[in-house]
């Protein structure tokens, strides 16, 4: 049994101060031990928390062995972790958390002949790929959630991936393991018969498994379920190998495949050598509809005769969710026959392109045969390909985006069967599901019998009994059809307690011999695999049966997010219904599910602040989490207007990367300006915030002054005095005013004949004016008959020009935001009444039309209103698809353009029509920069504060390609900001797109 722990260490703050202290002392690493910190470290995408010790974010591995060696003297617990995508409970616990993936993440050593590389456990698998992809190889384990995972928690959970049948699991790809032991021994573990066999500790070991091993051989033929999918318990099959797929290509036993599997619980990770395998050179994807699923399940054991590498279910929940979701939407449409019930991707793969046509040509006469012609839809095309690729995994987050208290749940997500019995086993599970009150979301892996099943239960009321009961049912399926509990995504909290069921007392015991023989003490990840809870403690649950919103007042209308669901209809009440006593913001920001997503830096925008700092705190899911124990009293009474959360939400750009990237739909920049609100309700505002956020007002002052207002960049020393005045850069230039103000100087008036209305921005009007006047001169030559929008005669402040709100929203002034949108909604009320489509110039502001305004309580003018409004570019994209747009253009002397898109073209897939619209020039080669913020953000970038943190964004991808672009290439940026970055970071122009297309009018 486990030592017990000294009385000294019991009390949990003595502990606390006492290891972080030590820590401090010894070593290098960052160490978090505040409250919010731990907040943030205390779930992973389960639906358990609990409360750390702290954190340690390690430089080196030199701190992990301090560490462990500080955590054994004073016999506190510790648990290392990745990416926190855990979705079993994995990386939680009251312990000392040993967050790898910040530091140790390199690739130490690579051969490409022996076809191995060898990397530290932080690494994560998307980024290890595209450091393979140069050479033609990859790391094959090719899990959902490749983006974030780190290499490290695949092999301690023995993860598996969409190609498994192909490939194989995490187990069978690990070749060597490098590993620390709780007592400070290290060394390598691998094929047996390269182990030592002195007097050393690993050699004790070795010797120790083995007598085990030895002990319970025919127990481990008896019990250990005989499928590919079986990552429950310790592998001590390794020592007679029970898997379908041998664990090594003799069946000798590799002692690393005794670690992959055991979630830390025996050993620390420094070092991975894995198997690679080379790129497909060529795929085939063909989509089945099937019109039931019951269908779908029952065709797959046919389908696999063919030899895929993948056969992944989409069902018709996660079919209508991602129809919903606007990132995927599109894509998912393109994939469907009619109305399917359910869909099977199937994918070929290998080196020449002519087999996999073949194979996918017989997928087609399969399906025929098999009754169900004409349901395939053949996609050979790579990009149309990785795009539903994507959508399957984003899978289990999209199934989190549903709203209401009742959330798919994890706990028989992934018990494997045999394939022949798939088909029963789910039309059983779903009766099972109805006879408590609930339905199931299904997904994932019908190549290998595992699916991804999740009841949806509120495990705030009865989830917890409900959790419990159909357990024991599906449970007593998984016996019957000799199949596995947990097949792919490991014991943790939710499934331990299930091990003893799985394998029996015997090997129990033997487990906890293992675990006594590497962790004397108990000290690594203690509850997870032996001697764990209870699945359902109650005092585990991220929604304990005391959790407890604080009330709150918000500005904005969280109303769509304050819904009751429907289990077993998987329906929702109407927006404003349930029970929420802060209307629908803390369910909003409970939408988080932890999946961590959010962490990817591979595509899209999100999150960018993260990409940066690689902080926790700086994470869209940190920020969910701090808002949640803030708004839930977690943190303290009056913590959700405390410097702690307004310091975790600094970094938050408001891109709105996350409202389109984020699979569960969490809109930080929106929460922000809610925060912001109930933040300067109680401590005010500072000068420099309170003059960005009132410039609409004061900025017609400044076009009649605008040689006074643009000293600040030419007389010596304000740039200096700003800084220590208003806290703006005085590394920053600042945007110059201009007398010449497009409003002042354009007219074009048809109030009851106009095509279009042309929406000038603050900043197109007194900063860009040419940017407006181009727009103008564009739309004109194109025939239509533009309307500037102007106030409405009734318009108290008449005389001021309109203003979308967007400067009052960043400083969390809502009520004046909302009096601007309001004068916006009364100017454009005739044009809206009829019809007439708005058009703006600058990202932001436009586009807060469509969003924003929405959440104002507005009425349906603001909804005709926001379907009404479009980018210049949008407008005019939407013209020439209809065949509408008649514009002449000539070749520019320019022949190469190169375009950033700003972040809210891209949360609003508005940047395809910049290059669309730019491609109608003749001659004109129109290139995307894959970039995520530029770093501006409004005034961010302004901030003496934010700086450097705006100027590393840039650096990330945007700064580099414009320096590397050609000095007679075009720069195309729409966003203000963005210009402004474009020239400050590389002394380079760039223009919007309105004064390219002016210049190449013909």
């Amino acid at each position: 049994m486990n030592a017990p722990l000294p009385s000294k260490v019991i009390h949990a703050g003595q502990q606390r101060n006492e290891l972080s202290e030590r820590l401090a002392r010894e070593v290098q690493g960052e160490i978090l031990f505040g409250r919010g910190d731990r907040g943030r470290y205390a779930t992973d995408a389960s639906i358990y928390q609990a409360d750390p010790i702290g954190v340690l974010v390690p430089k080196t591995f030199d701190d992990v062995r301090a560490a462990a060696s500080i955590c054994a003297e004073l016999r506190a617990p510790f648990v290392a972790r990745g990416g926190g995508t855990s979705q079993c409970g994995q990386t939680v616990g009251p312990a000392l958390i040993l967050d790898n993936s910040k530091y140790l993440n390199r690739v130490i050593d690579f051969d490409r002949e022996a076809m191995t590389v060898t990397v530290e456990p932080g690494i994560v698998l998307d980024h290890l790929n595209a450091w393979l992809k140069p050479h033609g190889v990859w790391f094959p384990v090719d899990v959902s959630t490749s983006a974030q995972c780190t290499l490290g928690g695949m092999a301690g959970n023995n993860s598996c991936g969409s190609r498994s049948i192909q490939y194989g699991n995490m187990v069978h790809n690990v070749l060597a393991i490098d590993a620390l032991l709780a007592d400070g021994a290290e060394g390598r573990f691998g094929p047996l018969s390269t182990m030592p066999t002195d007097q050393t500790r690993l050699a004790a070991i070795v010797r120790r498994l083995q007598e085990i091993a030895v002990r319970e051989h025919d127990e481990i033929a008896r019990t250990v379920p005989k499928v590919l999918r079986r990552v429950g318990g310790y592998n001590l099959d390794i020592f007679n190998p029970q898997s379908e797929r041998p664990y090594t290509p003799d069946n000798s036993p590799n002692l690393a495949h005794l670690l992959v599997g055991s979630e830390g619980t025996l050993a620390i990770t420094r070092l991975l050598t894995l198997q690679l395998a080379p790129l497909p050179t060529h795929k085939m994807l063909g989509v089945v509809n099937f019109p039931t699923f019951y269908q779908a399940m029952d065709m797959a054991q046919h389908i696999v005769k063919l030899g895929p590498v993948a056969v992944e279910l989409v069902d018709r929940t996660m079919i209508d969710l991602a129809r919903n979701n606007p990132a995927f939407g599109p894509t998912i449409e393109r994939a469907l026959i009619d109305e399917p019930q359910a869909v099977l991707l199937v994918e070929f793969a290998g080196t020449t392109q002519d087999e996999q046509a073949a194979r996918l040509r017989q997928l087609v006469e399969l399906m025929g045969d098999l009754g169900l012609p004409n349901s395939v839809v053949e996609m050979p095309e790579p990009a149309a390909q990785q795009a539903l690729w994507s959508v399957r995994k984003a899978g289990l987050n999209i199934m989190m985006s549903m709203r209401g208290d009742g959330k798919p749940v994890s706990f028989i997500e992934d018990c494997a069967v045999p394939l022949e019995h798939l088909a029963e086993y789910t039309s059983r599970l779903t009766e099972i599901f109805h006879k408590h009150g609930t339905s199931g979301t299904w997904y994932a892996h019908a190549s290998v019998g595992t699916l991804h099943v999740r009841p949806i239960l509120d495990m705030r009321t009865d989830g917890a009994a409900k959790m419990r009961a159909i357990a024991e049912e599906a449970s007593a399926m998984v016996r019957e059809y000799k199949g596995a509990f947990s097949g792919e995504h490991g014991d943790g909290l939710v499934r331990s307690e299930w091990v003893s069921w799985q394998f029996g007392p015997r090997l129990t015991q033997a487990f906890e011999d293992i675990k006594d023989l590497f962790d004397p003490q108990g000290l690594m990840n203690p509850g997870k695999i032996v001697r764990s809870p209870k699945m359902d403690e109650t005092s585990l649950f991220r929604f304990k049966p005391t959790y407890q919103v604080l009330p709150l007042e918000p500005a904005l209308d969280w109303s769509a997010w304050n819904v009751t669901g429907n289990a077993a209809a998987q329906t929702t009440s109407a927006p404003g219904t349930g029970n929420d006593p802060a209307h629908g913001f803390a369910k909003a920001i409970e939408m988080c599910n932890n999946n961590g997503h959010c962490r990817k830096f591979d595509a899209g925008t999100m999150c960018p602040s993260y990409r940066v700092t690689h902080d926790e705190q700086h994470l869209t899911r940190g920020r969910a989490n701090t808002l949640r124990l803030a708004l839930s009293g977690q943190m303290g009474p009056d913590a959700f207007t405390s410097d702690e959360v307004h310091q975790t939400l600094d970094l938050c750009v408001s891109c709105k990367g996350c409202k389109r990237e984020c699979p569960t739909g969490v809109d930080m920049a929106k929460m922000k300006i809610e925060f912001l609100y109930q933040w300067q309700k109680q401590h005010g505002l500072r000068l420099k915030d309170k003059l960005i956020a009132t410039m609409p007002r004061w900025a017609p002052w400044a076009a009649r002054l605008p040689w006074l207002f643009n000293l600040r960049d030419t007389l010596p020393g304000a740039a200096w005095l700003s800084e220590r005045l208003l806290g703006l850069s005085a590394r920053r230039s600042l945007p110059q005013w201009r007398g010449d103000t497009f409003l002042a100087t354009a007219h074009s008036d048809h109030t009851k004949d106009a095509d279009v209305v042309l929406f000038a921005d603050t900043f197109n009007n007194y900063l860009e004016s040419e940017n407006a006047r181009a727009a103008l001169t564009v739309l004109e030559a194109a025939g239509y008959k533009v309307h500037i929008a102007r106030a409405d005669s009734q318009d108290t402040q008449k005389d001021r020009p309109l203003c979308c709100g967007r400067t009052y929203l960043s400083a969390g002034l809502i009520d004046e935001a909302k009096a601007e949108a309001r004068r916006v909604v009364q100017a454009l009320r005739p044009f809206i009444s009829r019809g007439v489509p708005i058009v703006g110039l600058e990202p932001s502001c436009l586009l807060s039309l469509r969003d924003e305004f929405l959440v104002m309580g507005l009425g349906e003018d603001a909804s005709s209103l926001a379907r009404l409004s479009f980018l210049f570019e949008e407008f005019l994209e939407r013209e020439h698809a209809a065949g509408t747009l008649h514009l002449a253009l000539k070749p520019l002397p320019q022949k190469k353009a190169l375009l950033h898109g700003h972040c809210h073209q891209k949360a609003f897939d508005a940047v395809k029509p910049v290059q669309t619209v730019l491609g109608l020039i003749p001659e004109l080669n129109v290139g995307l920069i894959e970039s995520s913020c530029c770093g501006m953000a409004g005034s961010f970038g302004y901030e003496a504060s934010h700086y450097d943190v705006s100027m590393q964004m840039a650096e990330l991808s945007l700064l580099p390609a414009v320096r590397k672009a050609e000095t007679d290439t075009l720069l195309v940026a729409d966003g203000t900001s963005c210009r402004h970055q474009i020239a400050d970071g590389a002394g380079r122009q760039a223009e919007h797109v309105a004064c390219v297309l002016a210049r190449a009018l013909a």
